[in-house]
């Protein structure tokens, strides 16, 4: 199972970020092999359309899950189609690795 974290930083300590197309940056994290590897975001520069860019790379990544605070309805559109699944956090979660252990735990939402 491979998921993305939106995050403002590079590390599993930086904080998670709230956004999705305009997260500075992305964890992704294997948790059968647990590992990780930091992205930039490929769509922080766009006009317009981040979240539509944003969800490309994640279909690219073939990620399952993609976990942050509030995706964008054309984000949404995108990943839906793509048949990947959107869990939400909130502000209560400081560091990616507690979004990691809420997510393990079942402890966040998923998008309809």
């Amino acid at each position: 199972m491979l998921i993305m974290i939106s995050s403002e930083g590079k590390t599993l300590e930086s904080q998670p970020s709230l956004r999705f197309g305009r997260a500075p940056n992305f964890i992704k994290v294997n948790l059968i092999e647990d590992d990780w590897e930091a992205y930039q975001n490929p769509a922080i520069d766009q006009r317009g359309g981040a979240g539509v860019k944003a969800a490309q790379f994640m279909l690219d990544q073939k990620i399952t899950h993609v976990l942050t605070g509030r995706f964008g309805p054309n984000a949404h559109q995108a990943l839906s189609a793509a048949g990947i699944k959107m869990i939400t956090f909130d502000s209560s979660c400081n560091t990616v690795s507690e979004v990691i252990e809420a997510f393990k735990n079942n402890l966040l939402t998923e998008v309809d």
